[in-house]
C-alpha cells in the first residue's frame, strides 16, 4: 500500500518522459521557446525532448515552397493594361528568424510578391514584357531576395507564367507580326528580282558575242512547249533565225550559180 503513491508518480514521470517525445523529419527544423524565450539553436532533425509547459515548440519545413502568385492587373509604362500571374520559389533558410521577426512568413511573401510584381512591371513597356521575361524575372528574384532576407527566406527564382492581354491589342499585335511579314516577303522578292537581273544581264551578254544562241535558246523552249503536249502552240520566230536561214539560202543559191557557170 504505502508504494502506491510512488509507483503513480513513477508512471505520471514516464508517460510525461514518454509525451515529451518529438521526432522531426530530416526536413524540419523545430523553434524552441523555453518560458517564452527563444532557444540559440533550433532542434531536429531526429528525436528531440520538449517539456511542456515549460517548452513550446513550433514546426518549420526548411523545403522549398512554390508559390502561385495570383492574376495582378498591371498598368504598363505605356498605358496598356494587362493582368500578370506569377510562381515565386523560396524556402526557409533560418528557422528562428522566419517566426520571429514575421508574424506570417508564408503570407508575408505572398503579398511582398504581389507588390513587387505589379511594381516591377509596371515601369516597363509592353514589348520589353513579352520579350525580355528571362531580365524581369531576375529583377523581381534579386528584390524579393533583399526584402525577404531579414525574414530568414531565401527567394531562388521567380517566373512570370503568363501575360493576360486586352482583345483590342492582341488584334493590333496580329496586324503588327502581319505587316513585318509581309515587309519581309517584298524584301525577299526584291532580292531575287536584283539577283535575276543581274544573271539576265550575264545572260544577255553572253548572247550579244554569240548571236546564233539565241537561236538555241528558243528552240529549247520550243522542245519544252512540245513536251506538255499542247495540241496549239503559238511561238515567235527570232528575226536572228530569219536572217540566219536568208545566209544559208544566199550561200546555197551562190553555190548553185557557181556550178552552173562551170
Amino acid at each position: 500500500m504505502p508504494f502506491q503513491p510512488l509507483m503513480l508518480f513513477a508512471l505520471v514521470v514516464v508517460l510525461y518522459f514518454l509525451g515529451s517525445i518529438k521526432i522531426l523529419a530530416e526536413y524540419e527544423r523545430g523553434v524552441i521557446f523555453r518560458l517564452g524565450k527563444l532557444l540559440p539553436q533550433e532542434k531536429g532533425p531526429g528525436v528531440i525532448l520538449v517539456f511542456a509547459p515549460i517548452d513550446r515548440i513550433v514546426r518549420v519545413s526548411l523545403r522549398t515552397i512554390v508559390m502561385d502568385v495570383p492574376p495582378q492587373d498591371v498598368i504598363t509604362r505605356d498605358n496598356v493594361s494587362v493582368k500578370v500571374n506569377a510562381v515565386v520559389y523560396f524556402r526557409v533558410v533560418d528557422p528562428n528568424r522566419a517566426i520571429v521577426e514575421v508574424e506570417n512568413y508564408h503570407y508575408a511573401t505572398s503579398q511582398l510578391a504581389q507588390t513587387t510584381l505589379r511594381s516591377v512591371l509596371g515601369q516597363c513597356e509592353l514589348d520589353d514584357l513579352l520579350s525580355q521575361r528571362e531580365r524581369l524575372n531576375q529583377q523581381l528574384q534579386q528584390i524579393l531576395d533583399q526584402h525577404t532576407d531579414p525574414w530568414g527566406i531565401k527567394v531562388s527564382a521567380v517566373e512570370v507564367k503568363h501575360v493576360d492581354l486586352p482583345a483590342d491589342m492582341q488584334r493590333a499585335m496580329a496586324r503588327q507580326a502581319e505587316a513585318e511579314r509581309e515587309k519581309r516577303a517584298k524584301i525577299i522578292h526584291a532580292a531575287g528580282e536584283l539577283e535575276a537581273s543581274e544573271k539576265l544581264a550575264q545572260a544577255a551578254g553572253v548572247i550579244a558575242t554569240e548571236p546564233v544562241a539565241i537561236t538555241l535558246r528558243y528552240l529549247q523552249t520550243l522542245t519544252e512547249i512540245a513536251s506538255e503536249k499542247n495540241s496549239t502552240i503559238i511561238f515567235p520566230l527570232p528575226i536572228e533565225l530569219l536572217n540566219l536561214v536568208g545566209r544559208s539560202v544566199g550561200k546555197a543559191m551562190t553555190s548553185t550559180g557557181t556550178h552552173e557557170q562551170g
